[in-house]
């Protein structure tokens, strides 16, 4: 259900780390659509039962039904990332060249350096300060929880918005809903985290920043030892009209710094692949969820081999693409029906199986299954698991 619903006209006071103008404009808050449902529809008794086959061990549910965030088409089956935080924030009033970069990167104590877009854009009237990343780049510069949520770095790749945790409360911002840039474009905010910028307010992807008019190659990160980059010797390289952040302050001042609060993740969706499978599962009246999560299983491990097959199948339910065509849907509400996208794909799979009696359950859903795949060992499969997850989250 959309609606527009006032919003608080509070002007947010923003550390002044960056001072770029944004756009002018109007405010309208539309809140996407609402969050599916998560009631488990009834197991279907009868299905399977034509074929005898020995009892299945009950699965293990932590390595069956992953009870992280699903993983998007960002990322995949690479190794993890290693949070490096930046201790230095520095916005320049023009774009720095590489030789500054490559000398800040021989300073004293530096380890990392990174470059990236900044500016302003305003909401009801209200600065939002953003940086304008690139995913794989930025992954590691944020704190551990946040760098770890493929979540936060898939809405990126598909121009999302991710708001710091802080700036989301203050300003009564929602994960999932749709925000209105004034004299922009529409923005789906796609999750609130604990970002550690100290005056930046949100991320947005690269390509999404360029469209904002973000200014290019002006805000500038450094990772290294806390509390021992120069701050003199970042400014004397940046300029004296450089404003700089030492984001570690805490630690140069006190023996004892106070301890940070722990970094956190809010995603507008479902927050494991079990609660999406449940979700989905409503879209079918009389379909087990438990069926949803078989196929999901079978056909890519939750997420984790999303290929193309062979065949040329995409995404984490392997649909091929005439098939998507017909049976695809938007689950997320960001206004595209992306067959890489889990949020999609799970809610598509539930829409193919009921298009085909999935529902009625015993051999019309059997039926349905092999429908989805052409074979009844995979249907023997599929059930096979499904029962498995039954007697095990009974």
């Amino acid at each position: 259900m959309s609606g527009l619903p006032s919003v608080r006209a509070v002007v947010l006071m923003v550390v002044a780390v960056l001072s770029i103008t944004g756009a002018g404009g109007a405010l309208a808050l539309i809140l996407g659509e609402d969050l599916l449902r998560t009631a488990q529809a009834p197991v279907s008794q009868a299905a399977g039962q034509q074929e005898r086959r020995p009892q299945q061990p009950a699965p293990r549910l932590d390595s069956l039904v992953p009870s992280a965030a699903p993983v998007t088409d960002f990322g995949q089956g690479g190794p993890g990332v290693t949070a490096t935080p930046p201790r230095v924030l520095a916005v320049t009033p023009a774009a720095v060249p590489r030789q500054t970069r490559h000398a800040l990167g021989a300073l004293r104590d530096v380890q990392k350096v990174i470059v990236v877009d900044a500016g302003s854009v305003k909401i009801s009237g209200t600065p939002l300060n953003l940086l304008a990343v690139d995913p794989a780049h930025f992954r590691s510069w944020t704190p551990q929880p946040v760098a770890d949520q493929p979540a936060v770095w898939s809405a990126l790749a598909r121009g999302e918005l991710v708001v710091d945790m802080a700036t989301a409360r203050r300003n009564g911002m929602i994960p999932g809903a749709h925000y209105q840039v004034d004299g922009g474009p529409r923005l789906r905010l796609a999750a609130s985290a604990t970002l550690g910028l100290k005056g930046v307010d949100a991320l947005v992807g690269a390509e999404l920043g360029k469209a904002l008019g973000l200014a290019p190659g002006v805000a500038v990160l450094l990772h290294g030892k806390p509390g021992k980059i120069s701050e003199a010797g970042v400014r004397k390289l940046l300029g004296k009209d450089a404003q700089i952040v030492m984001l570690d302050a805490d630690t140069r001042r006190a023996a004892t710094p106070k301890p940070q609060q722990p970094a956190t993740v809010t995603v507008g969706r479902p927050s494991s692949y079990l609660e999406l499978y449940k979700a989905a599962a409503t879209r079918c009246p009389g379909l087990s969820w438990t069926v949803l999560a078989a196929i999901g299983q079978v056909e890519s491990g939750h997420g984790r081999n999303n290929g193309p097959s062979s065949a040329g199948a995409l995404g984490p339910m392997q649909f091929m693409p005439a098939t998507w065509k017909h049976y695809g849907v938007d689950g997320d509400g960001d206004g595209k029906k992306d067959i890489w996208s889990p949020y999609d794909a799970v809610p598509g799979a539930a829409n193919y199986l009921c298009a085909n009696k999935a529902g009625q359950g015993g051999e019309r859903l059997r039926k349905a299954i092999w429908f989805y795949n052409h074979s009844w060992d995979y249907v023997n499969k599929v059930m096979s698991l499904a029962e498995g997850y039954a007697r095990a989250y009974a």
